[in-house]
This record gives C-alpha cells, sequence and structure tokens, in this order.
C-alpha cells in the first residue's frame, strides 16, 4: 500500500544540512514501495505544503541546487 501522500505516512529524513535552531529544516520522504515519487516538506509546518518530484526531477534540482552559489557558502 502506498501512504497517503497528504498524511504523515512517510519515513522522512531531515537534510544534513539543518541546523538545529529551528531553521532550515527540510526533510525528504519518498514512496518506499516504488520509488515513484519524492516528497519535500518545510519540518516546521509538517502539514503544510509538500513538494513532489519524480526522482529524476529531484536529482535534477539537487543538482542543479548544488550548483548554485548560494550552495557554495
Amino acid at each position: 500500500m502506498t501512504p497517503n501522500p497528504e498524511s504523515n505516512d512517510f519515513a522522512w529524513y531531515k537534510s544534513s544540512f539543518s541546523d538545529g535552531t529551528g531553521n532550515n529544516c527540510v526533510e525528504v520522504a519518498d514512496t518506499v514501495d516504488t520509488h515513484e515519487v519524492v516528497h519535500i516538506r518545510d519540518s516546521k509546518v509538517p502539514n503544510g505544503a509538500r513538494l513532489r518530484f519524480t526522482p529524476g526531477a529531484f536529482s535534477t534540482f539537487v543538482d542543479s541546487v548544488g550548483d548554485s552559489p548560494a550552495a557554495q557558502i
């Protein structure tokens, strides 16, 4: 059974770049059984808006963010 993307049924993983002060808290989860969708949310607002990507689009997103000047700070 695939978890409902509107619920909290996913195993969420916090970014290693998230700090412990409540800032920059990004979490990522995928549909474990099918790996068809990658979900991203702000851990401070777990029931708020979420981004959804295909695995290929998520890889492209991560690669482009990693290449940005802000990522070099």
